[in-house]
């Protein structure tokens, strides 16, 4: 039955829009590149898109063939899911950028770079006394 999921050009063309609102949702959520080819997470921007895809599926309902309604039923079930974990995910990223921004700063400019002192010489004068 999966074979002809999308068979008539309707399917295929409405396929085509929840695609598109998908990919914008995602890019919105940090998840895929954006047009310039960064991953950037703009999470009012992915909520607009998976709401609009929740509204084409309520608009919709009793048209779509059942292979259908479960494949959009999915799409939207997965995306909210991913948006529920954007924050945190977001958060993740933002902490790994700037520890690569530090570990940057450390190699451009060692002088300033957090310092780990491994051995105090002054214990150890200390405790020979």
């Amino acid at each position: 039955m999966s074979d002809d999921i999308l068979q008539s050009e309707e399917s295929i063309q409405f396929f085509s829009l929840i695609h598109m609102l998908q990919r914008s949702a995602l890019i919105g959520l940090g998840l895929m590149p954006g047009p310039e080819g960064g991953f950037q997470a703009n999470l009012d921007e992915a909520k607009a898109a998976i709401d609009l895809i929740g509204v084409l599926q309520k608009r919709t309902q009793g048209n779509l063939e059942e292979v259908e309604k479960t494949l959009l039923q999915t799409i939207l079930s997965e995306l909210r899911m991913q948006f529920v974990q954007a924050p945190k995910e977001v958060e993740r990223k933002q902490a790994e950028q700037e520890a690569a921004e530090e570990l940057k700063q450390t190699f451009e400019d060692p002088k300033s770079a957090p310092v780990e002192t491994l051995i105090d010489d002054d214990e150890g004068s200390d405790s020979e006394e």
